[in-house]
């Protein structure tokens, strides 16, 4: 039986992930919202198949399409998702209780995700994550900076106790260019709202990240996949702020011809 349940997933080209995704939702979801920025692969038919409304949006940011999918919903509860992630059976049953029996005011659940990293689980480093992904829609609200906004209700939210989880880059390949994707995007916000690079950060938060990650998280109890999670840290907090640099380096470039007239 579906609940009152929209499940939101946003896309690009993500055939590889979208059916695992949409196979541990469809017995709860009265409703599925895919929004695709341009899909190539077989994403749509794959959305399709299972039922979901797809609906193209050309990309507008991480938060702007995420608030889109969730104004499209119809139902009083929504279910925020990646493509490459998917609940267990045992947090399906969960929201299924949950959304069953009624909280009297509360607008949100948060979840935890567990990541799966170069072929194994990460039980350290990367988790706990507290994730707020089930919410009221009427009191929800997307905020934040690009790349990585977030989800805001405004009442009281409530943890359930099991995992989500993740499945996240294929390989290193494709975590360097979403790192150097993320790290580029972020500095182009940062650099609207008027930040410049710090030669301080740039020569010292590399080092602060990776040991924050590799001691205080625990990365080296996963083993050598945590110190390779805990370095991709501390090279995006590098990438950062070059960035940043380059972006201030290109605006003098090109005011400097107007400067000598």
């Amino acid at each position: 039986m579906s609940l009152p349940l929209s499940v939101t997933v946003i896309t690009l080209n993500e055939e590889r992930n979208l059916e695992r995704c949409l196979a541990s939702v469809q017995a709860l979801a009265a409703e599925i919202v895919v929004v695709d920025s341009g899909s190539t692969d077989a994403t749509q038919a794959i959305a399709e198949r299972f039922g979901a409304r797809f609906v193209f949006n050309a990309w507008p940011g991480n938060v702007a399409q995420n608030a889109y999918a969730t104004a499209l919903c119809t139902h009083p509860w929504v279910l925020s998702l990646d493509a490459d992630e998917a609940l267990t059976p045992e947090l399906a049953a969960e929201i299924r209780h949950v959304l069953t029996e009624g909280f009297e005011g509360v607008d949100g659940f948060m979840l935890t995700r567990r990541t799966q990293y170069l072929g194994a689980w990460m039980w350290h480093v990367w988790y706990p994550e507290r994730r707020l992904r089930l919410v009221r829609r009427d009191a929800a609200r997307w905020v934040g900076p690009d790349p990585h906004g977030r989800v805001e209700v405004a009442g009281r939210t409530q943890r359930l106790k099991h995992d989500f989880l993740h499945y996240t880059y294929r390989d290193l390949d494709d975590q360097y260019r979403k790192l150097l994707s993320y790290a580029h995007s972020s500095a182009r916000e940062r650099y609207a709202q008027g930040k410049r690079m710090s030669p301080v950060k740039l020569l010292l938060s590399p080092w602060f990240r990776f040991l924050r990650d590799l001691i205080l998280k625990g990365a080296w109890r996963d083993g050598w996949r945590g110190v390779l999670i805990a370095w991709a840290g501390a090279f995006s907090s590098f990438l950062k702020q070059a960035y940043l640099y380059e972006l201030e380096h290109e605006a003098q470039r090109h005011d400097a011809p107007h400067q000598r007239k």
